[in-house]
């Protein structure tokens, strides 16, 4: 049984506690979120796609959804993993840590407002329980798929 569920998260809730290594993975709500696994493919954006979900939320338009599973971690706790939305999430991310400029910018020098729109942008994501990502990786479907 699959059982999909909205969050209210903002990036910036994201963001906390953002953490990306090559070997180890990319991490962020505070721990409690896996964007990227050892397993899982590298950052794939180009340059230009990656700035676009940058100048998207300036702008205030919508992403697309990006979908999460809720899981048990190592340790016990409730974590969740990406889903799908990797390279949106790690571009939020990337951004806010201040790795990356746009449009020869980079977050902490922007105006308090714009970061603060920045952070308090809604993440259109879902929750979904009932599976992990290595089992909707290794099914060969689709999220519109999986739900039918």
């Amino acid at each position: 049984m699959m059982d999909i569920k909205e969050l209210k998260v903002t990036v910036g809730e994201v963001c906390e506690g953002y953490f990306n290594d090559a070997e180890e993975g990319v991490v962020g709500y505070d721990d409690r979120l896996d964007i990227r696994h050892k397993y899982q493919r590298e950052f794939v954006y180009k340059d230009n796609q990656r700035d676009e979900v940058i100048r998207t939320v300036l702008k205030g338009l919508p992403l697309n959804v990006i979908y999460w599973c809720k899981v048990k971690k190592d340790d016990g706790s409730d974590g969740y993993e990406v889903l799908d939305g990797q390279q949106r999430t790690i571009s939020l991310c990337e951004y806010v840590d201040g790795s990356l400029s746009v449009d020869d910018k980079y977050f902490y020098n922007l105006p308090k407002d714009q970061k603060d729109k920045i952070l308090n942008y809604p993440c259109s994501s879902m929750s979904v329980t009932g599976r992990t990502v290595r089992s909707w990786t290794g099914s060969g479907l689709s999220i519109s798929q999986a739900r039918s």
